[in-house]
């Protein structure tokens, strides 16, 4: 059995398959579902599914750095935030990189220009390795995608 990867309440990571290279993320048990930034998104049938383009500041204080992105739809959820406002978003999946290790996520689009992370990191995305000192932050060295 591995050992536990232990990360801090906010990490870097990367999300490969997406073309994002590298993204702080807040590590937050209370979201059940990872959540993505995106400013901009459109949906388009390909090959006879449901896909979404959207558009992102990876960058956090960075609205230079615009990166678009192309991913099927898996789901639509209705999600409801912190505040308790509920908004139905497109469902992605698109493989994560943290540690060296990758593993496919399940991540909601949203707009997330106010808030301070571009990503969260919610709870079905930890997988069952990960645990959270919610006294540290980026304990895990920061390895570029293979």
């Amino acid at each position: 059995m591995k050992e536990k990867m232990i990360v801090g309440w906010r990490e870097t990571l990367s999300l490969p398959g997406l073309g994002i290279d590298q993204i702080n993320a807040k590590i937050d048990t209370g979201a059940r579902t990872s959540c993505l930034h995106a400013f901009k998104v459109e949906s388009f049938m390909k090959d006879e599914a449901l896909w979404v383009r959207f558009w992102i500041h990876p960058l956090q204080h960075n609205e230079e750095e615009v990166t678009v992105c192309e991913a099927e739809v898996v789901d639509e959820r209705t999600v409801r935030d912190s505040g308790g406002h509920e908004e139905t978003r497109f469902v992605i999946r698109s493989d994560l990189s943290l540690g060296g290790e990758t593993w496919p996520a399940e991540i909601t689009l949203t707009n997330r220009e106010n808030m301070a992370f571009r990503m969260l990191l919610g709870r079905t995305a930890m997988h069952h390795r990960i645990v959270v000192d919610p006294t540290e932050s980026f304990l895990i060295p920061f390895e570029e995608p293979r």
